[in-house]
């Protein structure tokens, strides 16, 4: 049986007299509460009002709304759950959808959010610790901010976040390592089989100007004669060391639409 701490809120605040020595000692003090509810320090049961409250954090990237069943409604129904078994109020819940794991804080907008709304005590509670970043630096200082609210970070699954023992805490890195290194493992296969359907002449991800799919195929690709007559003239208008802007000008007088002339220069043909 997993265990979890949340801070002593038996205790009002500001109330005066003998209960004010308690409540700091209650601060000082974590009450660790199990999923059945109980004080294993004492033996007695809470009622819901000596519980933390919750902030829900939800996350899927690009790649898993389209490839993985962990998806934002899996996530939703995993946090409820683990605030039901632990007795947490779940306050709030945020959500970035089809964000990357390995952006900064500041372009998670939905993180900056949910950390933005702990209160003192609270809990950020997400359906997996990967949900928080797949990047070691970036986790590090998302549980700094987390603490400073002083409230802390909890996984429904478990992985060593139910409390800072030191195991836990070397599981929580290693937990956030490996969700690190299969970022990069991921990156690492998408790039080399991107570059391998390159060397084939077949599409890899949106079609290069210049071409188009071959007749009767999905991948193939073959060249577009319009957009190849495009892209010869601008190297043509290029080669007399023309500006960008003078090109535009006579490619526009020329009847094309320079838009597209000036996307030639920046597009890769296949090799």
């Amino acid at each position: 049986m997993s265990a979890f701490s949340v801070p002593n809120a038996r205790y009002p605040r500001n109330s005066g007299g003998p209960r004010d020595r308690r409540e700091e000692l209650g601060r000082k003090r974590a009450t660790t509460i199990s999923s059945d509810g109980k004080d294993h320090a004492t033996g007695r049961s809470h009622d819901s009002a000596t519980f933390a409250n919750a902030v829900g954090y939800l996350r899927v990237s690009t790649d898993e709304q389209a490839d993985s069943g962990l998806g934002i409604e899996a996530q939703r129904a995993s946090i409820t759950a683990a605030a039901a078994r632990l007795g947490l109020h779940l306050r709030e819940v945020f959500t970035d959808a089809g964000v990357s794991g390995s952006l900064p804080l500041a372009d998670r907008p939905a993180l900056l959010q949910a950390v933005t709304a702990l209160h003192r005590g609270d809990v950020l509670l997400v359906a997996k610790r990967d949900r928080l970043g797949r990047d070691l630096l970036e986790v590090a200082m998302i549980e700094r901010l987390v603490k400073k609210k002083r409230a802390r970070s909890l996984s429904a699954a478990g992985e060593g976040t139910e409390n800072d023992e030191p195991a836990n805490i070397m599981f929580r890195f290693l937990i956030d390592a490996f969700a690190e290194y299969e970022r990069l493992m991921t990156a690492a296969r998408t790039k080399a089989g991107l570059a391998a359907k390159r060397a084939k002449g077949e599409r890899a991800g949106t079609l290069p100007f210049g071409y188009q799919l071959a007749e009767g195929s999905r991948q193939r690709l073959a060249p577009a004669p319009i957009e190849q007559r495009l892209m010869a003239r601008v190297r043509e208008l290029s080669a007399l060391g023309r500006s960008l802007r003078q090109n535009a000008e006579t490619l526009n007088a020329e009847g094309w639409r320079h838009t597209l002339a000036l996307s030639v220069r920046r597009t890769p043909a296949p090799r």
